[in-house]
């Protein structure tokens, strides 16, 4: 029997969450299984150097995902599909109307990264919300990487049950202690009287970094540490406009993007994430995965699903700078308790494993009856 042919839709492959699953598939999806097709509007990103060779590449050439449904469209019509996945919350609505465009046959399968509803963004509830409501039912499969994610799209979308499930993120994979162990050039990390924290993300309003910084400000009043925030975003300005602003420049290092985050989190002493909303935080899982404790807001949603709060890592309300302190403190400062819970949160983080995960999205992608809703 031949491969079916899959198309996986999303804007570019760039370097947050999303992007490193897509990478993943495109990895380790198995090729007697599907035959791949990677369709992006632009063909750029940092993670693209990194597509598997056999994995063909298009470029739709429009200018804003808002413009791409007839390019992809008649893409559609071209290849012809057996199956199109779209990797990007923000792509979905795109893709259902060029599957429509193209009458296409394809089985559809659409995945939410986080939930629709969050503080802070009403626009979604006025917008988004009524539009993914009125074109979803077209989908074959919404999946979800969490069950928080899942329960909102239901209750939002009135979506049922059936047509919802659960796929965690493939976080954990077999070369994660390689990656962990790899050299690392950084003058920080050879001092042990000066712990270091680490923080992993985009820098954009999600994740507000804001409340990381005045965290991290009164960590330092406490205890000499150093934060290294790696990732990439608008935010970046602003950001080391408060670091200066609260004296913390030469204890605070912006490092950018790196495809091996792993090698990071392994030497640093904790991780903090200050999110306001997630979907499943994957960095809190490699974090662990790398016996590194976390310190993280129990936003929506995600952390909690991934934290049993004291047993593996912490979790404190979201925007609480001095509960985030206060809680990182304890753990720089009881190397016993932060070695209790490191060892704790390498157990937890085998529930996200590259095999798990793969076999739940081939489940998926073939309409599998084994795939559980929601």
């Amino acid at each position: 029997m031949p491969p079916r042919r899959l198309l996986l839709f999303r804007p570019t492959l760039g370097d947050g969450g999303a992007d490193r699953v897509t990478l993943t598939l495109l990895e380790q999806l198995p090729r007697a299984r599907y035959a791949l097709t990677l369709v992006l509007i632009r063909r750029e990103g940092a993670l693209l150097s990194r597509v598997p060779p056999d994995v063909r590449v298009i470029a739709l050439g429009v200018r804003r995902l808002a413009l791409a449904a007839p390019a992809l469209a008649r893409v559609l019509r071209l290849e012809r599909p057996d199956v199109v996945l779209c990797t990007a919350g923000s792509a979905n609505v795109v893709t259902v109307a060029a599957h429509r465009l193209a009458r296409s046959r394809a089985r559809l399968v659409l995945s939410e990264r986080s939930a629709l509803r969050r503080p802070g963004f009403p626009w979604r509830n006025r917008l988004e919300v009524p539009l993914k409501r009125a074109i979803y039912p077209f989908a074959d499969l919404v999946t979800a990487v969490s069950d928080g994610v899942a329960r909102d799209l239901q209750d939002a979308l009135h979506l049922p049950a059936a047509r919802v499930c659960v796929v965690y993120n493939p976080v954990v994979g077999p070369e994660l202690p390689a990656q962990a162990a790899a050299a690392l050039d950084h003058p920080w990390f050879g001092d042990p009287a000066r712990p270091v924290v680490v923080a992993v993300g985009r820098l954009v309003v999600e994740k507000d970094y804001p409340t990381m910084l005045r965290a991290f400000a009164a960590i330092r009043a406490r205890c000499p540490a150093r934060l290294v925030i790696l990732g990439l975003g608008p935010a970046r300005p602003a950001l080391e406009a408060q670091a200066t602003a609260l004296g913390l420049g030469d204890d605070v290092a912006f490092v950018g993007f790196d495809p091996n985050p792993f090698r990071w989190m392994a030497r640093a002493h904790l991780l903090l994430q200050s999110s306001i909303a997630e979907g499943l935080p994957g960095t809190l899982i490699q974090s662990m995965a790398c016996g590194t404790p976390v310190v993280a807001t129990d936003c929506d949603y995600g952390p909690r699903e991934v934290i049993a709060d004291g047993v593996d890592g912490f979790l404190v309300p979201v925007g609480d700078h001095a509960a985030l302190a206060e809680r990182a403190c304890r753990l720089l400062l009881d190397p016993a308790l932060r070695d209790r819970l490191a060892h704790a949160a390498r157990g937890s983080a085998l529930r996200y494993t590259v095999e798990a995960s793969l076999q739940r999205y081939q489940a998926a992608l073939d309409g599998d009856a084994a795939t559980s809703a929601a």
